[in-house]
């Protein structure tokens, strides 16, 4: 951990809990750098990474009261950021796949298959969101995003190989991760393959 940046110590923290706004203000100034960093390291993008970041220091400010133990800090926040990179990622798949379903709009599905496609959606989203930051980042850019593979391989500093060498290690960990958790399921309704329904 960089020595330059603490996090808050207790003392502070337990006054920005009884209502101190100085002691919050400064907690929240102190947890900033810690922030960025764990957003950067979870978020798709430099941008998602922003934007989680703000909304986790959005929800210190606003709920630091209901932090249990003022040892935590570091944990809860890791958590809060964290979840809204998942939170982006799940939007994105649903804009995704909304824009995709457009021509289809016509046919309404029934509750329970939106609620099954809901379900998907989250199980995929979280199934990126657990891929390595590498791994993560060439995935979203190129199968969410849409961007050209010499886009992503430009943005994110790679040579068109080890961009497109990155993106096939990601899609098999998600197929993998995917595959894992629809064992883990139990058997699936579909038919086998070459089977009668």
């Amino acid at each position: 951990m960089n020595q330059r940046f603490r996090w808050p110590d207790e003392r502070l923290i337990k006054a920005a809990q009884d209502g101190d706004v100085t002691s919050l203000t400064t907690v929240v100034m102190e947890s900033q750098p810690h922030v960025r960093k764990f957003a950067l390291s979870l978020c798709a993008s430099p941008q998602d990474a922003e934007d989680a970041a703000q909304e986790a220091l959005i929800i210190l400010y606003r709920k630091i009261g209901t932090l249990r133990a003022t040892g935590a800090l570091a944990s809860w926040m890791f958590r809060i950021v964290r979840n809204e990179c998942l939170r982006q990622v799940r939007l994105l798949v649903a804009r995704n796949g909304e824009a995709a379903a457009e021509p289809e709009a016509s046919a309404q599905p029934s509750a329970e298959e939106a609620v099954l496609h809901r379900l998907e959606g989250e199980r995929i989203a979280a199934a990126v969101g657990a891929l390595p930051r590498d791994q993560r980042q060439v995935l979203i850019m190129r199968d969410v995003q849409g961007l050209p593979g010499r886009t992503v391989a430009h943005a994110l500093g790679l040579s068109t190989a080890a961009m497109k060498s990155r993106l096939h290690r990601a899609r098999a960990a998600l197929r993998h991760s995917l595959a894992t958790t629809d064992q883990a399921a139990g058997p699936t309704v579909d038919p086998p393959a070459g089977g009668e329904s």
